[in-house]
């Protein structure tokens, strides 16, 4: 019997098919989508007018992390291609929590997952995936203004608590 199943395209693949390119937070992305309309009196934090929503295409590799950060607006996470992927979350008052993105819904996986503005948050595939290509929709649309990347030693101030956490998820500052 013959099957229609499609070869798994490479990470390499992928990256060069969607023109991604290296994100400051790590692994790679590219923006698909930025409305056109602009939201033009949002109350603070924002400092100005934002779009109503942007999406990206994000592809993390084995051994690759998204390092915590936070943004000023809910960041909802869709999974489309390859391995689970390991979500990390901070909230503001500390408590931690990691989600699985992924196919297997019986396994708890999510095929997507929101996460609250404000939260800090960072990624990385599961042991034995070698990549996650996941869609990211952010509203009120992403601007590199409400990007804050975390310092490990000053999230660890914050949270000593989660230290072997941030540890794993925070940018190295050696």
């Amino acid at each position: 019997m013959r099957t229609n199943q499609l070869e798994p395209l490479t990470a390499a693949q992928l990256i060069a098919h969607y023109h991604l390119r290296a994100h400051p937070e790590g692994g790679h992305y590219a923006e698909t989508y930025r409305s056109a309309g602009l939201i033009p009196n949002l109350p603070a934090p924002f400092p100005g007018p934002r779009a109503y929503s942007t999406t990206i295409l994000f592809l993390l590799q084995a051994g690759e992390y998204s390092h915590l950060h936070r943004i000023r607006s809910d960041e909802g996470w869709h999974f489309y291609l390859g391995g689970p992927l390991r979500l990390a979350l901070i909230s503001p008052a500390g408590t931690y929590q990691e989600i699985l993105l992924g196919p297997d819904l019986r396994a708890g996986q999510h095929l997507q997952y929101t996460v609250p503005a404000g939260t800090w948050f960072g990624a990385t595939p599961a042991p034995g995936t070698a990549y996650a290509l996941v869609g990211c929709t952010v509203a009120p649309g992403f601007d590199f203004q409400d990007f804050e990347l975390a310092s490990g030693p000053d999230l660890t101030r914050q949270f000593p608590t989660l230290k072997t956490q941030i540890s794993e998820f925070a940018i190295s500052e050696k």
